[in-house]
């Protein structure tokens, strides 16, 4: 019987790309969700500032010095693991993100002991932090895949 259901990945990425429109920023809107083998959500993250500060004393801007958002937001994957109420519970799990994690990010992954991420863009892929990143999510035996399904909005267009 054919149910003409989304499949799994599309799922995954498509609440990981519904997460990113809760974040605030202006140019880059980025979001994550972590599933386990059971093909459970175990998390789920968008990139934003610390969660209680006051964001109108803080810049969103791609500023220089203390007028840059690179130096107060929190990333997405960041947020995703920061948000699991058992850190354990995300061991082996698949990470899905909107955008290829920084090496900051990357670091997160690594030691919390994701299996797997499945990203939908890498726009930034010739700059260092990326390319360190990928170096550091190979040597630790990361499986990288670049999301090759539908979009939401298409998915959604085409269900409704």
């Amino acid at each position: 019987m054919n149910y003409n259901n989304i499949s799994w990945d599309e799922y995954f990425m498509g609440i990981a790309s519904l997460s990113a429109l809760r974040s605030k920023d202006p140019n880059t809107k980025v979001g994550a969700c972590v599933v386990d083998d059971d093909n459970k959500v175990v998390s789920i993250g968008y990139n934003g500032m610390p969660r209680g500060l006051d964001e109108t004393k803080l810049s969103w801007n791609r500023g220089i010095d203390l007028d840059s958002k690179y130096l107060y937001v929190c990333h997405a994957e960041f947020n995703a693991i920061l948000n699991t109420r058992n850190g354990s519970a995300l061991n082996g799990c698949r990470l899905y993100v909107t955008l290829f994690p920084c090496n900051e990010c990357a670091k997160a992954c690594i030691q919390v002991g994701i299996k797997e991420i499945i990203y939908l863009e890498n726009k930034y892929a010739e700059t260092i932090p990326t390319q360190s990143s990928k170096i550091m999510l190979e040597l630790a035996g990361i499986k990288l895949r670049q999301y090759t399904g539908k979009q939401l909005k298409e998915i959604v267009d085409e269900k409704l």
